[in-house]
């Protein structure tokens, strides 16, 4: 396994969809390995919970995002993070403005947003299980593969 940061943070505008998926994902391969948190720029009125599609495929997964309530960027009680990985233009711009105040290494993997899509319950889950599995390859060609014992 490649070697963790101590700590990751994903970001994207709302925290509700991307940046949730990305942290839960990150949580399954390493567990408690490494520090993982996720935060938008803004909330949704109204939207205080995470998005019930992202959540699905999470949990088909075997994750859990039940309990989960979206944050920003002023919500954060430490900005102390090695990697920040933006999810979209708008959370990249936020992210090099830590970057000014602190030691932070800074990525940007630009991640379609699954809301976008229309049509049956089965046409939104299979975009949304997309946007999951890049966010799960991503996280493994950056970080490595998770060992397991005796693996």
């Amino acid at each position: 396994m490649a070697e963790l940061p101590g700590a990751v943070l994903f970001a994207c505008n709302f925290n509700r969809v991307r940046s949730p998926m990305a942290e839960a994902l990150m949580k399954l391969a390493y567990g408690d390995k490494v520090f993982v948190d996720s935060v938008g720029l803004k909330h949704e009125e109204g939207q205080d919970e995470v998005d019930p599609f992202a959540a699905a495929v999470i949990d088909e997964l075997g994750g859990d995002l039940t309990g989960f309530h979206p944050k920003t960027f002023a919500e954060l009680e430490d900005e102390s993070f090695d990697v920040v990985i933006s999810l979209t233009p708008e959370a990249q711009h936020r992210a090099v403005e830590i970057a000014r105040e602190h030691a932070v290494d800074i990525e940007y993997w630009p991640t379609f947003d699954p809301t976008l899509v229309t049509g049956s319950r089965e046409q939104i889950l299979a975009a949304y299980r997309e946007v999951r599995d890049e966010l799960a390859r991503r996280i493994e060609e950056r970080f490595g593969r998770p060992s397991t014992f005796g693996g």
